[in-house]
C-alpha cells in the first residue's frame, strides 16, 4: 500500500502506530491491552480477536454485549476465510403472530425482536478452527475486567449516559429490571471515570470459556435465557438456541483499481459497499477535496443502498444472486444514473446503532478483521437475570410485508448492518480495516476505502479525514471539519447538506496494514472515540 507516513491534512490526535510481532486496534485502550496481553501469552492474531471482542462486551457494554452478532474476516494459511455467526429468528414466531399482539412493524424494545445470538459461539469457532490458546484463556482478561471493575472511558460513558436516557422512558415493564440492575445500578448510568463492575458478567464468560460456549446454546445458560423469555412472552426458545452454528462462509469482494476489497455475503451489508466501489471505479478522481468526487460518492452510495435494501436478506430468501449484484454490466446500469444534480432515491434510511470493531495482526501474519454488536446500543433492553447476557434486537428489521425480502420468517437471518472489510493486492494481504456505526459502515468502507486506494492517504488519515454520511433521500449529513466551501458547492448541485454538531454518529473505524517485504504492521484508529492501538 503506497502512501505518505507524515502527510495528514485532517484534524487528528493521534500518529501512525508501528510494530513487528502483533497488534491490536480497537476503541476502547483496555480492550485493546486485553489482545495484546494474550499475543504476549503466546496466543496469535485470533487469539487476540477473541479476548479483545470478549473485554469490549464488559469495556464498552453500550456497543456490545454477549447476547449479539458477529461477522469475522481471518486471514490465515494464505487464505482469507469468512465467518458468519450471526442467529435467525425463533421458529415459532410469524407476521401473523406479532399483528395479532397489536404491532404493526417489528417492535424496538423488550423480548420479541430477539433473534438468536451467534457471538459467543463465533468466539468458540475462531478458537477451535484458528486459536492456540484455550478459548479460557483468550476470555481471561475480560472476565477479570468483568468481576474486579474498571474505570468507564469517555465515549462509553457519554453512550451509557444516552442510551439510560432513553431507556428510562422506553423499557417499561417488568422484563426490562434486570437491565436497571446491571447497567444502572445506582439509578443512572455510570459516570466517565467511575469504577463499575458486573459478577454475573464475569461468571458467564467464565462458563462460555469453560464449555467452549456448549452451555450458552445447550446448557446452564442456554436454559436461562430460554425460561426468561417464555416468562415474558418471547418467541425465543432453548430448541431455537441449541440448533444454532456459525457458518463458515466464503468472503466476496470486488476489484478496484487494483487491490480486491474483501466483505462477508449476505446476509451482512458488505455487498451495498462492494456496489458502490464497482459504481466509483469506473470513474478517474482527480482530487479527494472536490464537489465532483464527493457528488458521485453520494449518488453511487445512495443506488447501492437503494439496490441493498431491496435485494439483501437471509441468502436463502435472496431473488437476487451476488455474482449478479457485483457484476460490470449491472454497475454500468447504475453508473449511467449518475448526474450532474443529486437525484431522489428510492429507498430510506432505518435508525442507527450501536457496534464495535476491532482488528488484529501477529507476526507470523494472522490477521483479523472482527465486528460485533447487539444493535441500537444495548440492543433490546433484555438482560438475563445474573449473567450479565444483553440480548440484541436484531430482529427489529424484520419487515411485517410478507411481499418485502426480508419479511419476518421463522428460523431466518434478517439483513444485517455489521461488516468486517479485508484489502489484498494479487494473493497477499494488506490488511483489516473496518468503520462500525449501523449504516454508516458501507458508507465508511467505501470512503477509507477511497482515501487509501485513490489518495494515497496512510491509515490515520484516512481514518481523520471529514466523514459524510447519507440519512434519508437527497440529504446528507457532513462532519463539523468538513470544508464548508465544498459544502456550498454540493448544495448547489441539489443536495441538501446538514451539518453535524458532532462527531459521533459517524462511525468508528480500525486500520492495519502489513508490509509484505519486512512484515511490519502499521496501524490507524479512531481519533472520533476512545480508540487505541497496542503494539508489540
Amino acid at each position: 500500500m503506497n502512501f505518505n507516513p507524515e502527510y495528514n491534512p485532517y484534524p487528528a490526535t493521534r500518529n501512525l502506530h508501528y510494530a513487528r510481532r502483533g497488534m491490536v486496534a480497537t476503541t476502547q485502550p483496555l480492550a485493546a491491552q486485553a489482545g495484546l496481553d494474550i499475543l504476549k501469552r503466546g496466543g496469535n492474531a485470533i487469539d487476540a480477536a477473541i479476548a479483545t471482542a470478549a473485554a469490549l462486551t464488559v469495556v464498552e457494554p453500550a456497543s456490545c454485549g454477549i447476547g449479539g452478532d458477529a461477522f469475522a474476516l481471518v486471514w490465515a494459511g494464505g487464505k482469507l476465510h469468512g465467518l458468519n455467526a450471526s442467529g435467525k429468528s425463533p421458529k415459532s414466531i410469524s407476521i401473523e403472530k406479532i399483528k395479532a399482539m397489536g404491532h404493526e412493524r417489528m417492535p424496538t424494545y423488550g423480548v420479541l425482536p430477539a433473534t438468536v445470538p451467534g457471538l459467543p459461539a463465533g468466539w468458540a469457532e475462531l478458537s477451535r478452527k484458528f486459536g492456540k490458546l484455550s478459548l479460557l484463556e483468550a476470555l481471561t482478561p475480560a472476565i477479570g475486567y468483568a468481576r474486579e471493575g474498571f474505570p468507564v472511558a469517555t465515549l462509553c460513558g457519554k453512550l451509557w449516559g444516552r442510551t439510560f436516557a432513553v431507556s428510562a422512558s422506553a423499557f417499561k415493564g417488568e422484563e426490562f429490571a434486570p437491565w436497571f440492575d446491571v447497567y444502572a445500578p445506582n439509578g443512572r448510568a455510570p459516570q466517565v471515570g467511575e469504577m463499575w463492575a458486573s459478577a454475573g458478567h464475569g461468571d458467564t464468560l467464565e462458563e462460555i470459556g469453560r464449555t467452549n460456549a456448549e452451555s450458552f446454546y445447550k446448557g446452564n445458560l442456554a436454559q436461562k435465557i430460554a425460561d426468561f423469555y417464555k416468562k415474558h412472552g418471547g418467541f425465543l426458545t432453548a430448541e431455537d438456541l441449541s440448533e444454532f452454528s456459525p457458518q463458515w462462509v466464503d468472503p466476496i469482494s470486488t476489484n478496484y483499481h487494483g487491490y480486491d476489497i474483501w466483505e462477508i455475503p449476505p446476509n451482512g451489508q458488505g455487498i451495498v459497499a462492494l456496489i458502490a466501489l464497482n459504481i466509483l471505479r469506473g470513474y478517474d478522481f482527480a482530487a479527494k477535496d472536490c464537489a465532483s468526487t464527493y457528488h458521485r460518492q453520494f449518488e453511487a452510495m445512495k443506488l447501492a443502498f437503494a439496490c441493498g435494501k431491496h435485494a439483501v436478506t437471509d441468502p436463502a430468501f435472496m431473488e437476487a444472486s451476488v455474482s449478479e449484484l457485483l457484476s460490470e454490466s449491472f454497475a454500468a446500469d447504475l453508473r449511467k444514473k449518475i448526474t450532474a444534480t443529486a437525484q431522489e432515491p428510492v429507498t430510506h434510511m432505518p435508525p442507527k446503532s450501536g457496534t464495535v470493531y476491532l482488528c488484529t495482526a501477529d507476526g507470523d501474519g494472522n490477521m483479523v478483521s472482527f465486528i460485533q454488536s447487539n444493535y441500537m446500543g444495548f440492543g433490546s433492553g433484555i438482560v438475563i437475570p445474573g449473567t450479565g447476557i444483553a440480548m440484541q434486537n436484531r430482529g427489529v428489521d424484520f419487515s411485517l410485508d410478507p411481499a418485502h425480502v426480508n419479511a419476518l420468517a421463522p428460523g431466518k437471518k434478517t439483513y444485517h448492518t455489521i461488516i468486517p472489510g479485508f484489502i489484498t493486492q494479487g494473493n497477499a494481504p494488506v490488511g483489516p480495516f473496518g468503520v462500525m456505526g449501523g449504516y454508516m459502515q458501507p458508507q465508511g468502507h467505501v470512503q477509507v476505502v477511497m482515501n487509501t486506494v485513490n489518495f494515497g492517504l496512510n491509515p490515520q488519515a484516512a481514518l481523520d479525514s471529514p466523514r459524510w454520511q447519507w440519512t434519508s433521500g437527497k440529504t446528507f449529513e457532513i462532519e463539523p471539519h468538513f470544508n464548508n466551501q465544498i459544502a456550498q458547492q454540493l448544495a448547489g448541485m441539489g443536495h441538501k447538506i446538514v451539518p453535524a454538531l458532532e462527531s459521533t454518529t459517524f462511525g468508528r473505524g480500525q486500520i492495519i496494514w502489513r508490509d509484505p517485504a519486512s512484515g511490519v504492521l502499521v496501524g490507524g484508529t479512531e481519533s472520533r472515540a476512545d480508540g487505541a492501538i497496542a503494539g508489540w
